[in-house]
């Protein structure tokens, strides 16, 4: 648990600087790409935290973690230059991402 507390911690950090430079450094796609990234990043590293007491919640918290760092890296990454095959990952991190949520329903059915 506390591994996962320090990452989604760390992904939170990630997505303001990469907020921060979307909004004030970079410009037109990149620009948006950061955006994106950032929103993404920062929603599931809030709700990563959020789950950490409940039941199961840990596996949601995972893939919350996985899934931004997957998709929101591979926007920054793009952003930065990378070929455009770089954005090949982006949809495995958003599979991650509704796998965490997922996971968190089913946490929430089990709790009856």
């Amino acid at each position: 648990m506390r591994v996962l507390v320090i990452l989604a911690a760390l992904s939170g950090a990630v997505a303001v600087a990469a907020g921060a430079y979307g909004a004030h450094g970079a410009t037109g796609q990149a620009a948006e790409l950061l955006k994106t990234g950032s929103h993404y990043q920062m929603v599931h590293a809030v709700a990563a935290l959020a789950v950490l007491q409940r039941p199961l919640g840990r596996w949601g918290g995972w893939g919350f973690v996985v899934g931004a760092a997957l998709f929101a890296g591979s926007l920054y990454a793009l952003a930065f230059g990378a070929p455009h095959l770089a954005g090949i990952v982006t949809p495995f991190g958003g599979a991650a991402m509704i796998a965490g949520w997922l996971a968190l329903a089913v946490g929430a059915w089990r709790q009856q």
